[in-house]
């Protein structure tokens, strides 16, 4: 597969929008895994970051505001041979969406997640997301946010999700590869990629994450949880991105045996079993 066959569209970002590098990066690690188009579903809910899938030639289904998780889990469910991404923000995800994310964390379904993590709702003209900082000030909290951020990587880390990974938008091969590695595992995935809204966010700017984020080292175990926990909890002054914990537990549709006799696309439904279904609640 080529880069040029994702397409190439007209966005509605702000020039310098970290949305764009995302972009690029999920076309090279599509192409780089021979995944074609007619072979992806991409799902989102409603943001910036939502309309990233609006920008590739793939199929799509543009959803409710954090919704996306349960949209991509039927597809997935009803045709695993179909390649599922969502793909959306922080406030989305984690907001909106918060409760389908920890659901998904524990079934184990075979999803990639790519959360466009710029720590504010850019759609919205910039009210604080769940990841902003405590006392990051805005138009909604000008008296700055009094709350602690929320952690999506310890969460992930910690309801032992299946690869939970972190890059950042000016780190393009990097960004490309936790994708790729993210697109392969069997089972749940989540690749939260930091990246600057210039627009909004006047503090963790492009600079500022560069300055903190660093490459775990090759000596680095994903496989060691307590480790994962500590280093998903390390924020601030540095920042680690890469594969910060995997493993390999069943995926959720492997553990149904409603699925055990094959997907249930191309199956015909038996008028017996549904006549029977219905008469218990006539």
């Amino acid at each position: 597969m080529e880069i040029g066959d994702y397409g190439e569209y007209e966005t509605a970002w702000c020039p310098g929008c970290g949305n764009f590098p995302i972009l690029d990066a999920v076309k090279s690690a599509m192409a780089g895994a021979g995944i074609a188009p007619h072979e992806v579903l991409f799902v989102s809910g409603i943001g910036q970051a939502a309309k990233a899938p609006h920008y590739l030639n793939v199929n799509f289904f543009n959803g409710l505001h954090g919704r996306a998780i349960p949209v991509a889990t039927g597809a997935k469910l009803a045709n695993p041979e179909l390649k599922v991404i969502v793909e959306s923000g922080d406030g989305c995800t984690y907001g909106e969406g918060g409760n389908h994310f920890l659901a998904a964390l524990r079934r184990n379904l075979d999803l990639t997640l790519i959360v466009h993590d710029n720590q504010i709702y850019g759609l919205t003209k910039g009210q604080a997301s769940p990841t902003s900082d405590e006392g990051f000030v805005t138009k909604a909290q000008p008296e700055g946010v009094c709350q602690e951020p929320f952690h999506p990587l310890a969460t992930a880390v910690v309801l032992h999700g299946g690869f939970v990974a972190r890059s950042f938008s000016g780190m393009p091969d990097h960004m490309t590869e936790m994708i790729r590695l993210g697109i392969a595992h069997k089972g749940f995935s989540l690749i939260d990629i930091l990246q600057p809204c210039v627009s909004f966010n006047k503090v963790n700017t492009f600079g500022w994450y560069k300055k903190r984020c660093y490459e775990l080292l090759e000596e680095y175990d994903p496989t060691d949880w307590e480790s994962a926990m500590k280093t998903a909890m390390e924020w601030g002054e540095k920042i680690p991105v890469g594969v910060l914990y995997k493993n390999d537990r069943p995926d959720y549709a492997a553990r149904l045996s409603v699925l055990q006799d094959g997907p249930l696309v191309g199956r015909k439904p038996d008028p017996g079993i549904v006549g029977q279904i219905l008469s218990r609640y006539a």
